[in-house]
């Protein structure tokens, strides 16, 4: 570099400072110090190409620059652990993203994890060109030179940012732009100001709307065709204007130091290792770090940075698919501009007549038909001149309209909106037409950009409200080029996501088409296809909702399966199904790592726990892992203080229990220790439940569930019931709803009669203090069907009763609060009081007015014993007559003897004048029912 290139740009920049500003001030040491940047970078002897992030400007003088120069070693801006994904891409189609992904987190706080970082990678992009030029160039090094992905956790002190609060009015956002998830997304030249008054600046006098709108104007569209000097100077000059007039955030600007401060050390001590020639090397970063001021900066620059050991953590490392659409999303990007990009490469190549670099059968790229150019050897590096100030001063060019063009894009945007719903004519397209043209020559610009014909198609053709699923912008972003979704090849994959495809083989569909794709599975004249069952249901359950969706069939204990149906979506939730392969090698090695960690969470609860008990049934058929998950719900068991989770821990014990009598021979001896420790668990925390506010009516329900039903295996297991009836005498709760659960428990236990229990609803009806409470009796009354079953014709005989004793004002005030309580807290106790009133009320319409309920029928009454009377035979002048019957049974019991004569005084009814007690409690017990 000749000394004084820059001097007369120096000169015009001072003498502008100095009129404007009045005198020498930070105006002109920023305008002085932008081409200080300028000048520096171009005089280190290690060529620096500063790029921006999917800039199609940038990936054609990258192209251009690598034709020419040939370098041996490229050194790029990416995380260094990503290099060997690099050579996975010829597998794929673009776009992708390199991911790192860490879930066992060792030296970051615990509710950062899971750590991902993703760099997505797009044809249009520099990056890309520099990668297949290194790998399709035999003898070229590709060394990746930015830190690891560990440090960039290290470094931000922060942590991932949260996920922002999504607007309940805004659109729902698209499928695809979610195909990065919450990583953390690394993009190589990330190029935009910082200072938010110098972006409304320039968005404001260059009479755009977004940031992508004014780089394509201004920068891409002038780049696109200089030379390479030229697109240098003009980068640098950015870059260097970007990062002086950055805000002062101490810990950004010191991650960004400390970032070029590695990739320069990273490259001085390979360029030492290896003894190439800097002057054969090229540096591919972004324009915001190539005019770096750190004092580590260019291949002769102070060694004193230090770099840190990587944390303890695990990283896996893969590639997932990306889109348009999700670059935005993660970077910030005007929705469309990213496929804007993609059109605008692909004109650049054709214009151009420039060759770029593509991988050796890289899926979803053209490959040209021409005949390959032969290398040129590489020309002498001249002096550079300075270029800068010509590009400064040069007025814009104005390209030609394209009518032809704009014309077609005006027709093609009507047909689609048609398509759509829209009520579009030709009209509309004129319109479109002529309004680009207008909005372009308000803008200053003699032709129409995508983003004027995209504002000029919303104002003509979208009217007062879209139709459709797509409104005009989102159609026009489509026509320009469409949401590129890029697809990981089945050699790229992770062995996990490989397996599963290798197991779902015998379906015979495209899982790596995208789309919902309908599978049938005839189990019972195809046994072989119970293992794409397994796989499907392990696959449901590890995925997101969507991806594995059931439509027949159901998979419960104890059961097989003969025929299901399944709608699959594997292409479109690639990315889920890669990251499974971070966390194990199959996927039944996830779900047990995923069902032993919920079980062994510090705020697991036995529910919990039994879920995962019953999963790795139902799911693994592992009988060793569902004892350790069941001793771990004991313990977790025991240490619960409350009755939370006792209606799902009374559900689920229940459904295992079911389970392993019918399948096992002998239960397993942890549900035993279960039974045993729930009961007296439970029979301690019952007097509390039930004065305690917190606790609903439906726990206690569920806790006398549980004692009731488990009562005849925990008694058998040693446990006393004399702990059951002490804690339901000590219940003495407050609360109506569980009063009446404590009147249940009672009858239950047999320390209160039935005919009582009506006697105390019947005294409740007719007590006017105490009618406004009684829909909560009732709800307490049909909770108890849970550890009650057999009182169901007296709750239907409550309900009943309030009907028909109650007047209209008094019972249509509660009415709605009776059914909001059965059908929120009792919906699965509903069929059983329907069923009963099946049973008692009359099923003809006809017979409704003569019937009786059968609690106002007369019930029987004990017989008076003393009536009976000593006097004449009673009960035995049948046996008398018919006295064949009594000899063959005496003949089959081994007995001998004789008949008496019927005149021989009082026989049978002489017992029961002696012993009346027994023939009195019959008598009630028979009136009772």
């Amino acid at each position: 570099m000749q000394e004084g290139t820059f001097s007369a740009l120096r000169t015009q920049l001072q003498e502008a400072a100095e009129e404007f500003a009045g005198g020498p001030d930070a105006l002109q040491d920023i305008l002085l110090g932008l081409v200080d940047d300028v000048d520096r970078a171009l005089r280190e002897p290690l060529e620096i190409f500063p790029v921006c992030h999917h800039s199609p400007a940038s990936a054609l003088a990258m192209a251009r620059r690598l034709r020419e120069k040939q370098p041996k070693v490229v050194y790029l801006e990416l995380c260094e652990d990503l290099a060997p994904l690099l050579t996975e891409l010829r597998n794929c189609k673009l776009p992708v993203a390199l991911q790192a992904f860490a879930t066992d987190v060792e030296g970051f706080p615990a509710d950062w994890s899971p750590l991902s970082v993703v760099a997505p990678v797009t044809e249009a992009s520099a990056e890309y060109q520099a990668i297949s030029y290194a790998l399709q160039t035999p003898g070229v090094e590709l060394v990746l030179v930015d830190r690891s992905c560990d440090h960039v956790f290290q470094w931000d002190a922060a942590g991932p940012a949260p996920a922002e609060p999504t607007d309940p009015d805004a659109p729902p956002a698209e499928e695809e732009a979610a195909l990065h998830g919450d990583a953390v997304g690394l993009g190589l030249g990330d190029l935009r100001p910082r200072f938010a008054e110098l972006e409304e600046h320039l968005l404001r006098h260059g009479r755009v709307r977004h940031w992508s709108e004014w780089w394509h104007q201004y920068v891409e569209l002038p780049l696109g065709d200089s030379d390479h000097d030229t697109y240098r100077q003009v980068m640098f000059l950015i870059g260097s204007l970007f990062r002086r007039l950055a805000p002062g955030d101490p810990h950004r600007v010191r991650v960004d130091e400390d970032r070029e401060r590695y990739m320069w050390t990273r490259m001085r001590e390979h360029l030492a290792a290896s003894g190439a020639d800097p002057a054969d090397c090229l540096y591919v970063c972004g324009a915001f770090h190539a005019a770096s001021r750190v004092a580590e900066f260019g291949v002769h620059g102070a060694d004193t940075f230090e770099i840190g050991p990587p944390s303890g953590s695990t990283w896996q490392y893969g590639l997932i698919p990306s889109s348009h659409a999700a670059i935005e999303a993660q970077f910030g990007l005007a929705a469309g501009s990213v496929s804007i990009a993609a059109t605008t490469w692909a004109k650049h190549v054709k214009r151009s007549g420039i060759t770029p670099f593509r991988l050796a059968g890289q899926a979803g790229t053209r490959t040209s038909r021409s005949r390959k150019a032969t290398a040129a050897p590489p020309a002498p590096a001249a002096p550079p001149t300075d270029k800068l100030t010509g590009f400064l001063q040069r007025p814009p060019v104005l390209d030609r309209l394209d009518e032809t063009e704009l014309l077609g894009w005006s027709v093609e945007i009507v047909r689609a909106a048609r398509r759509n719903g829209y009520l579009a004519s030709t009209a509309d397209a004129i319109a479109v037409f002529e309004t680009s043209i207008l909005l372009a020559g308000m803008r200053d610009r003699a032709k129409p950009t995508p983003y004027d014909f995209q504002d000029a198609a919303v104002t003509c053709i979208e009217k007062d409200s879209v139709p459709g699923r797509r409104d005009v912008r989102r159609l026009v972003e489509i026509m320009m080029g469409g949401d590129r979704i890029g697809q990981v090849g089945y050699e790229a994959l992770p062995p996990l996501a490989r397996d599963v495809h290798d197991r779902l083989a015998p379906l015979n569909l495209k899982l790596q088409q995208r789309g919902v794709q309908r599978a049938l599975l005839d189990i019972a004249s195809r046994p072989e296809l119970e293992r794409c069952s397994d796989t499907l249901w392990i696959l449901r359950y590890l995925m997101p909702q969507g991806a594995v969706r059931p439509i027949m069939g159901e998979r419960r204990l104890g059961e097989r399966p003969i025929q299901e149906s399944w709608d699959l979506a594997l292409g479109t939730h690639q990315r889920a199904l890669i990251e499974l392969g971070y966390e194990g090698v199959s996927i039944e090695q996830v779900l047990e790592q995923r069902l032993r960690r919920a079980a062994y969470d510090p705020r697991a609860t036995a529910a919990t726990v039994l879920a995962a008990v019953e999963d790795a049934t139902l799911y693994l058929r592992s009988r060793r892992l569902a004892d350790e998950l069941g001793t771990r719900a004991l313990e977790v068991l025991a240490g619960e203080r409350s009755v939370d989770g006792a209606p799902e821990v009374l559900r689920r014990v229940r459904r295992l229990l079911a389970y392993y009598r019918t399948s096992e021979p002998v239960l397993p001896p942890w549900i035993e220790s279960f039974a045993k420790t729930g009961y007296a668990h439970y029979c301690t925390l019952l007097p509390t439940a039930f004065t305690d506010e917190d606790a609903t009516v439906r726990q206690v329900a569920a806790t006398l569930g549980f004692l009731f039903s488990m009562e005849s295996l925990a008694l058998s297991l040693g446990c006393d019931r004399n702990q059951l009836e002490l804690a339901v005498a000590q219940s003495h709760p407050a609360d109506p709803s569980k009063t009446a659960l404590l009147w249940a428990a009672q009858v239950q236990l047999g320390g209160l009669s039935r005919d009582e229990l009506r006697r105390r609803c019947d005294d409740l009806l007719a007590n006017p203090l105490v009618v406004p409470a009684y829909p909560r009796y009732l709800s307490g009354f049909v909770h108890a069907l849970e550890p009650v079953p057999g009182l169901s014709d007296v709750v239907v005989e409550a309900v009943s009763n309030a009907f028909a004793r109650l007047p209209d004002h008094v019972l249509l005030p509660w009415l709605p609060t009776l059914v909001t309580t059965l059908r929120s807290g009792a919906a699965d106790l509903a069929p059983l009081l329907i069923r009963e009133a099946g049973r008692i009320f009359p099923g003809r319409l006809a017979a409704l007015d003569a019937w009786v309920p059968p609690w106002r029928e007369q019930r029987p009454t004990a017989v008076a014993l003393s009536a009976l009377g000593p006097a004449g035979p009673r009960g035995a002048a049948l046996l008398a007559a018919h006295p064949a019957a009594c000899d063959a049974l005496a003949g089959l019991l081994g007995c001998e003897g004789t008949w008496e004569a019927p005149d021989a005084g009082p026989g049978g009814a002489a017992l029961l004048g002696r012993h009346p007690a027994t023939a009195e409690a019959l008598g009630e017990l028979l009136a009772e029912r």
